[in-house]
């Protein structure tokens, strides 16, 4: 077997052509066949199988938490936002991807 030579004309393959459902159409047939053969083994370990199973998804699921439902945290200070100019003071990186926080400065007043 030898290597297969790659012309310069030859497209180069993407991922264009592959959709999510198609993967997860695979891993329910996949999982469907692994039940059946666990049913087929004993109606027992068929309920035990899909039982575990479930657990540890239902587990696993129920552990992730997204950044996007978090709660913000607690402000640092008594800020009051009307002593806030419109210049920027520092920039931070936010916990969600392309997420930037933007601290402005303050203004000193007397209050």
């Amino acid at each position: 077997m030898g290597r297969r030579k790659v012309r310069d004309d030859e497209p180069e393959e993407t991922d264009e052509g592959r959709s999510p459902a198609a993967g997860a159409c695979v891993l329910i047939v996949l999982a469907g066949v692994l039940v059946a053969i666990a049913f087929a083994i004993d109606e027992a370990v068929g309920i035990l199988f899909v039982v575990v199973t479930s657990t540890i998804a239902l587990w696993r699921s129920a552990r992730r938490m997204s950044d996007s439902s978090a709660t913000p945290p607690p402000p640092l200070s008594e800020d009051v936002y009307a002593a806030h100019s419109d210049e920027i003071d520092r920039v931070q990186e936010g916990p969600g991807e392309g997420l930037l926080i933007l601290y402005p400065k303050r203004i000193d007043g007397d209050h």
